[in-house]
């Protein structure tokens, strides 16, 4: 029923003129690779051998429509599956022409099936039409797969053609033309360097209804996802707190905590990045809005097309590993800066004042090293507690010490600042951050300081 519905509503746009087709870069060797995914599964079990082919000699980036580009596939794709009981399936992109500013690809779906007769074929792609009157009973569908693959492929100027013969097979292919571009996708999903696993990817759903979690129960089986089922959000909270997961697929309205509760404690109080998808039954722009303003990622309306769910799961668990990989890239190149980071102190001033006298050196690093702990937990602990009068009196005691220990006039103007503010309370703006800056630097003075120390003292 679901696919029913949704292929009908697809045929509806088309006819009402309203099918928009984008024209977005893409890669198209990642999107067609990400795509046949969704069908390793089915192809398994029905013990068939999926062969792809695929044209080296086609651009790396193209720019048309991704999203319909797949739903002419998957539907060719799924009829390939549903009437080929044994052999192969093969699905070849393969490049046609190529000038200055566009390509022309041919894409073919060819199978090991049961065939066409041949005084069947014209019929094939009209609507509610099968093969024959038992094609339905026999192997299922609606008649309107194909339907929908002509009212998508002429629309963007492109043909389709079909040979086929009876217990041998056949062969759907369609041409269509791209424009060539040297811009990258928005967001790149880099199939062979992620190296992402169906079968490693966990999904917590989060849905209250029975007959909704056995759907989705089905749906994440078939593409060979973990799934766990929370039946509020206030499950979901506490199983997030035992296990982790790749992705949510949370439902909007259910007792004891709802979808936007539970995703803002979890944005919030958990403080995860773990996409979020919201399942709705309603999609109006309020709740939208609303998904967007708790951190949801991404949305997907009941009832659920397999396909989009599919897509938008990959989407955004691979986006997820990047963001994890550069998170932890950028993390590395921190820890190797912090270790070559530039010296604060400079003890040229002390050096001239004490005259080099070991002793007296010693002497006003110890003092330095005493006091600066306290003071740096005084600062702190009054800017928290709003006591001004205890953070006016930490920065006051602080400040004499940076020209001392040559360290930067840029944080002694900083602490006067923070000093003023503890006076007045204007201008709060960077405040909690210069008090930071501030306890940071004046901490690592003392490990600088704590080393000179020895030097000092192993130099006597």
């Amino acid at each position: 029923m679901i696919v029913l519905i949704n292929d009908i509503l697809d045929l509806a746009k088309v006819d009402a003129g309203k099918m928009v087709f984008e024209q977005t870069p893409f890669k198209m060797a990642v999107s067609i690779s990400a795509m046949l995914h969704l069908f390793e599964t089915k192809i398994q079990e029905k013990n068939l051998t999926l062969i792809k082919k695929y044209d080296d000699a086609i651009p790396d980036v193209l720019v048309g429509d991704p999203v319909r580009l797949h739903q002419i596939i998957l539907n060719l794709l799924s009829n390939a599956v549903k009437f080929t009981s044994k052999g192969n399936i093969t699905v070849s992109v393969s490049l046609l022409t190529e000038d200055e500013d566009e390509v022309s690809i041919q894409f073919s779906v060819k199978d090991t099936g049961i065939g066409i007769p041949e005084d069947k074929i014209e019929q094939i792609f009209e609507n509610f039409q099968q093969a024959s009157s038992g094609t339905s009973r026999l192997y299922g569908g609606t008649g309107l797969g194909l339907a929908i693959v002509k009212q998508l492929v002429e629309p963007q100027g492109g043909s389709i053609q079909v040979a086929s013969q009876v217990g041998k097979g056949s062969t759907f292919s369609f041409i269509l033309n791209f424009q060539k571009t040297e811009i990258l996708p928005e967001m790149e999903i880099v199939e062979e360097d992620l190296q992402i696993d169906n079968k490693s990817i966990s999904v917590l759903v989060v849905e209250d209804i029975p007959l909704n979690q056995l759907l989705m129960k089905t749906l994440l089986d078939d593409f060979g996802f973990e799934r766990d089922i929370a039946d509020n959000g206030q499950i979901a909270v506490d199983k997030l707190e035992q296990k982790s997961y790749d992705v949510i697929l949370m439902d909007l309205q259910m007792p004891v905590m709802n979808g936007f509760e539970a995703t803002d404690h979890i944005r919030n109080v958990m403080k995860s990045s773990i996409p979020i998808i919201a399942l709705t039954a309603d999609v109006t722009t309020v709740d939208l809005e609303k998904c967007k303003y708790v951190g949801m990622n991404d949305y997907i309306a009941k009832p659920v097309d397999e396909r989009l769910l599919y897509t938008k799961i990959m989407s955004l668990v691979k986006k997820q590993a990047i963001l994890e990989t550069a998170a932890a890239e950028v993390t590395v190149e921190v820890a190797v800066e912090a270790a070559i980071i530039k010296r604060c102190i400079d003890l040229e001033y002390l050096n001239r004042r004490t005259k080099s006298n070991p002793e007296l050196m010693m002497e006003m690093i110890t003092l330095y090293l005493e006091q600066t702990p306290p003071l740096i937990s005084a600062m702190k602990k009054g800017l928290a507690e709003k006591d001004w009068q205890g953070l006016h009196s930490a920065v006051h005691k602080m400040i004499p010490s940076f020209a001392i220990m040559g360290i930067s006039g840029d944080f002694e103007n900083m602490a006067r600042k923070v000093q003023d503010y503890a006076t007045t309370q204007d201008q709060a703006e960077g405040i909690s951050e210069m008090v930071l800056q501030l306890g940071n630097i004046c901490t690592q003075a003392c490990m600088e300081l704590e080393e000179e120390f020895i030097k000092i003292k192993d130099k006597k």
